[in-house]
This record gives structure tokens, C-alpha cells and sequence, in this order.
């Protein structure tokens, strides 16, 4: 149900023309008439603006990180909330943090103006509604623990800031990734991820350059929180489960390219873990079965390199 009282005011509507996100381009006013190579050519360079927005906001996305993976550390939640394409890209992360790093699907999550199915069919007025967004997150069942990042291009959706300043309230760590300085939600979140993209090549097409940023900024916020909870070993997913031939093959690749252990070992080891590299790879570096391998990480909290440390102390020489 949609809440008249929680839309954008008069004042606030025309606040979205001065955007950056939304200005026009002048010197493509005639890009319809040009040919097809160079369109394409405008829209490629165009996404230059993702790479330098992100990398000027790195800074904005470490502290993030850091307070995200601090609170993931202490079994809080990661909850994304956004609307349209913002909503739809935070979906998508969220949804592949659980094959990449094998997190349980409750870890990382996303809200989206209009529930589920706005993922595939716009769902008109839905990301409107201030109370939608709090709501949604309540029956998410948030808790103080829990991170709580709004993405939106333009930072005033309401959807998004009403869950933000929700979240913030109830104690939630919170957080904003935007395209416009200055906004609402950045505002209402304690750190914001500003992503200044400017103009798009298609005006107020925020899917383009805007988008790309978001999606830079949303891959590297998350896959950042899972190496420092330990899912990577250096460059290697380590806790990756491999389920199905592809992935098998890169399992095999990643505990050989670790351990140092050959083909057959290393598929032997593989093969008892019952596909899980981390486990495969504690046994083979620690030198002791899977078992062992498991129950050493289990106390370790996860951690490959921390059990490995603790395992090195446990068999330390005794000191004279």
C-alpha cells in the first residue's frame, strides 16, 4: 500500500531537475543522427565516469567495508535496499555472494522497492513510499547488528531513505551509496559512498554510467567484506564448494595452486572434503585429515590462516 503522505514533495520533484544524474549532454544533442559505430562509441567512453567516480570515492568505500565486515564478523546481517536499476544491481550482488563465497543465502540480502517481482516488471509509485521501506526492512527482522546500505542514483528515493533513517534509528550500522553530493540519504546514513558520474550520455538514464559505478562500488564493498572474513586465500576464493564440473576443476586448480600438492592428491583431499577447498586445503597445509582440518577451522571461527596459526602453536616446541 502506497502512503500519499511519504511522496516526494512539490519542492522536492523539482529538486530532481538540478541533479547532476539528470542534466543533458549538450554537445550530443544530434547522437540520434550519427551513426551506429559512433553511438556505440559516445555510450563506451561514457562509462568512463564509473571508474574515475569509484576510485575518487575509495576512501568512502574502505570505511564501509571495514564497518560492514566488523559487524558481519559478529554475526550481523548485510542488507542492501534500492530502487529500479539500484535495486536491481544490489539484488544481484547479493545474490551471487552465496555461490562465490558460499554464505548462507541470509547473509547478504536485498530489499526492493516493490518486492520480487519489480526485479523483472516496473512496479509504478513503489520506490514513492517512505514507509514501504521501513516496513520492509521490519519484516526483514532487523536488528541492531545488522548493516543496512541504501543505494540510489539520485539519493532522495524514498523508498531508500526511509529504510536508511529506520535503520539508523533502530541501531543498525547504516550506509549510502549515491550519485548526487549532498543528498538525503547520505544524509540520513552515518558514511556515504558518493559516485559523482555527472551527465549521462542519454539523459537521466542513471542504468548507464551511474549504474556501472554502483555496480563497481557494490562488488567491491561485498567482495572486500569477504576477504576480510577470510573467504579468500590471497587471490583465490578458498571458500568456494564446488558443485558442479567447472567449478570442480577451478576447486582442484585453487588447492594445487595453494598446497602445492599434485593431481591426485590434491583430487584425493578434494574429494573427502566433500568438495569444500577450504577444508581441502587446511588438511593438506596442517597436514591432517579433513576431519581434523574441519574442526580446527570451526574453532578458528573460519579462518584458513588463523587455524593454521593455531595448529603451528599447537605443535610448537616447548621452550627450555
Amino acid at each position: 500500500m502506497t502512503h500519499p503522505d511519504t511522496k516526494l514533495s512539490p519542492g522536492a520533484t523539482k529538486a530532481l531537475d538540478a541533479l547532476a544524474t539528470e542534466g543533458l549532454r549538450p554537445e550530443l544533442a544530434d547522437l540520434d543522427q550519427r551513426p551506429v559505430a559512433e553511438i556505440v562509441r559516445v555510450l563506451v567512453e561514457g562509462q568512463d565516469a564509473a571508474q574515475r567516480a569509484a576510485i575518487a570515492a575509495l576512501p568512502q568505500l574502505a570505511r564501509v567495508a571495514e564497518a560492514v565486515a566488523a559487524r558481519l564478523a559478529k554475526g550481523g546481517r548485510l542488507i542492501y535496499v534500492g530502487a529500479g536499476t539500484s535495486g536491481r544491481l544490489a539484488v544481484l550482488d547479493a545474490a551471487e555472494c552465496v555461490p562465490t563465497f558460499n554464505t548462507p543465502p541470509e547473509l547478504v540480502t536485498a530489499l526492493l522497492a516493490g518486492g520480487n517481482a519489480a526485479f523483472v516488471n516496473a512496479i509504478e509509485g513503489a520506490e514513492d513510499d517512505a514507509a514501504a521501506g521501513a516496513a520492509d526492512l521490519d519484516a526483514a527482522g532487523l536488528r541492531a547488528d545488522d548493516t543496512v546500505v541504501g543505494i540510489t542514483a539520485s539519493g532522495r528515493t524514498p523508498y531508500v531513505v526511509g529504510a536508511v533513517s529506520h535503520a539508523r534509528k533502530a541501531g543498525a550500522y547504516t550506509a549510502a551509496i549515491v550519485n548526487n553530493p549532498g543528498s538525503p540519504l547520505a544524509a540520513a546514513a552515518e558514511d556515504a559512498v558518493e559516485l559523482a558520474t555527472g551527465p549521462e550520455v542519454i539523459a537521466g538514464s542513471t542504468r548507464l554510467a551511474a549504474g556501472t559505478a554502483q555496480k563497481i562500488a557494490l562488488n567491491t564493498l561485498s567482495t572486500a567484506v569477504m576477504v576480510r572474513l577470510g573467504k579468500t586465500w590471497g587471490p583465490y576464493m578458498i571458500d568456494l564448494r564446488a558443485s558442479n564440473a567447472k567449478l570442480k576443476r577451478r576447486a582442484l586448480r585453487i588447492v594445487r595452486g595453494i598446497t602445492g600438492a599434485d593431481e591426485a592428491k590434491a583430487a584425493a583431499t578434494l574429494a573427502a572434503a566433500n568438495g569444500q577447498v577450504k577444508t581441502a586445503v587446511m588438511a593438506l597445509l596442517a597436514g591432517c585429515d579433513v576431519a581434523e582440518a574441519r574442526r580446527r577451522l570451526d574453532a578458528s571461527g573460519g579462518g584458513v590462516r588463523a587455524a593454521l596459526a593455531g595448529h603451528r602453536q599447537d605443535h610448537a616446541e616447548p621452550t627450555s
